[in-house]
């Protein structure tokens, strides 16, 4: 078994660098790289590990089977054993493909609006199966659960990310996620502390302000924090928002009176404390990177989640050291967690074999239950397509270069192509060209909210052309993949017998679903195993 060394035996900057974690690519060659301003090139990022001693690293890019080689060559080169986190909200397939990729969460709050211990038995199934496929790619950081009440139906980043907009539904499944997490060593995140659910701001973009009262925050925002909490999460993540009720100087990142006074003493949390990713834009805006660095520290952070230039971090917190600033016992006390939290990961360090761990049968049907139990329909169906040859297969994505949900053999595109409709892909920057053609149309959105999005949906331009084509009548079905929030508008203006067809999810797996139901098709079984292989 691997031990780690004794964290008092390293120098001050190693200490410090202890507390830094980067982010890399999880792709195996540079030229792979999908964001070089922040993902370091193969020598740099190795020389960090080896020579400044970091903490860790958070991964994107890459396939499941990739990363799991991507993690041991990154463990190969750290003198001491990483933390190695993701963003998997939805499962380990959510950004490494092959593993399984779950519906966002709010299809797990729509469930138990109808039956929660139904609900909550998946999120904990959920909490399992994401745990084990994370360790079996070299992942022993889950930066999950989302624990935000998206009480907002405008708020353009959490969104559907969250469980509900309930802060009981909320705490009821992330407790259950991280029950589920804990048949496996691995780290699980509350985020994003004390709250983003109620902002119409995108803390990628701007810092939000957070308006609401102290008994407004322990009524709504609190309470899953502090569930968690009792359930055992390991490490909280704090948001980039100002909540003047606690600190009208710092935002939560960098306030000591909310990380110590609050998170630490007031809801006794005595897990890591881990920042959101230091190059967004609601922190750089507000305070260079050497001062973000040092202010987090003071608040009572132990992790410095990427940060701009490690080295100019790990310099400035070390020179406030030096100086006084800071004291020597403040990161020591960060030591000491960080040691915590890698010795309950160490004894996970091992290869395990692919095969048998990643999307399992048992895995796939448990998304495939999710997906039918928190589906929507509406109007007439099912849709019986009649024999034509103008059909058209609509289809709108954000973007069409970064719709991964989405090729020739997916369900959106082959199974109406069967049924002889004609695929126009488009998105947000081509949405106009639409109109022009007044084919008898299948209209398949796919839309949700997403970091940097920049707004909850449909842009006011989207709408006034929705609304164009609806009123033309040649609508003949639609199918939203991703936000309520959406489905609620266009429930406002359809026709009342217009067939519709709400999925939480984008995957192939909820595109099979969904279509299934709306043509009522007489497949014996179009899930996820069989999906790929219909009319082919």
């Amino acid at each position: 078994m691997l031990k780690l060394p004794d964290w008092q035996s390293l120098s001050l900057k190693e200490q410090i660098a202890q507390m830094i974690v980067v982010r890399a690519s999880g792709y195996h060659f540079d030229h792979q790289i999908r964001y070089p301003a922040w993902e370091a090139n193969h020598t740099q990022l190795k020389q960090w590990l080896a020579e400044l001693n970091l903490g860790g690293v958070i991964l994107l890019g890459g396939s499941s089977v990739e990363l799991q080689a991507r993690s041991q060559q990154l463990q190969s080169w750290a003198n001491i054993p990483l933390l190695i986190a993701a963003d998997i909200e939805e499962g380990v397939g959510q950004r490494f493909p092959g593993a399984t990729w779950f519906p966002p969460p709010m299809a797990l709050g729509a469930i138990y609006e109808q039956n929660p211990s139904l609900a909550e038995q998946y999120a904990t199934e959920m909490g399992r199966i994401t745990a084990q496929e994370a360790l079996a790619v070299g992942l022993n950081w889950l930066l999950s659960p989302v624990v935000d009440v998206n009480n907002n139906p405008d708020n353009p980043v959490i969104n559907i990310r969250a469980f509900g907009d309930r802060p009981e539904v909320v705490s009821a499944l992330s407790s259950a996620f991280i029950t589920g997490t804990k048949s496996q060593s691995i780290l699980t995140t509350a985020k994003h502390f004390p709250g983003h659910g109620d902002t119409t701001t995108d803390s990628h973009l701007d810092l939000p302000t957070l308006t609401h009262s102290e008994a407004r925050l322990a009524t709504v925002e609190l309470p899953p924090f502090q569930q968690a909490i009792a359930s055992g999460v390991d490490s909280v993540m704090t948001a980039h928002l100002m909540i003047p009720a606690w600190d009208r100087q710092y935002p939560a990142t960098l306030s000591q009176t909310i990380v110590t006074e609050k998170l630490r003493k007031q809801f006794r949390f005595n897990g890591l404390v881990v920042t959101d990713a230091l190059i967004m834009g609601g922190i750089t805006k507000y305070a260079p990177p050497e001062e973000v660095a040092v202010n987090a520290i003071e608040a009572g952070t132990d992790i410095l989640l990427m940060p701009d230039n490690p080295e100019v971090a790990i310099a400035s917190i070390y020179q406030a050291v030096e100086s006084g600033r800071i004291t020597p016992t403040r990161i020591q006390q960060s030591l000491t967690r960080i040691w915590q939290a890698k010795q309950k990961v160490i004894q996970s360090r091992k290869p395990l074999p692919l095969t048998s761990e990643l999307s399992s049968q048992q895995a796939q049907q448990t998304v495939d239950s999710i997906l039918k139990d928190s589906l929507q329909i509406g109007g007439k169906i099912p849709l019986i397509p009649e024999a034509k040859t103008n059909a058209r297969n609509l289809i709108v994505v954000d973007d069409v270069l970064n719709a991964t949900y989405l090729d020739l053999h997916t369900p959106a595109i082959a199974i109406p192509q069967k049924l002889n409709y004609r695929r126009q892909i488009v998105d947000s920057s081509t949405l106009d060209c639409i109109l022009s053609n007044l084919s008898p149309t299948l209209l398949q959105i796919f839309i949700r909210g997403n970091p940097f999005r920049g707004n909850a949906g449909l842009t006011v331009n989207a709408r006034q052309i929705y609304q164009q084509l609806l009123q033309k009548g040649q609508v003949e079905a639609l199918i939203i993949y991703g936000s309520p929030y959406v489905l609620h508008y266009f429930c406002d203006w359809i026709p009342e017998d217009l067939p519709w067809v709400h999925s939480y999810g984008q995957m192939p797996q909820s595109q099979a679903i969904a279509l299934r139901t709306l043509f009522n098709l007489n497949l014996d079984v179009l899930t996820s195993e069989s999906w790929s292989n219909f009319g082919f």
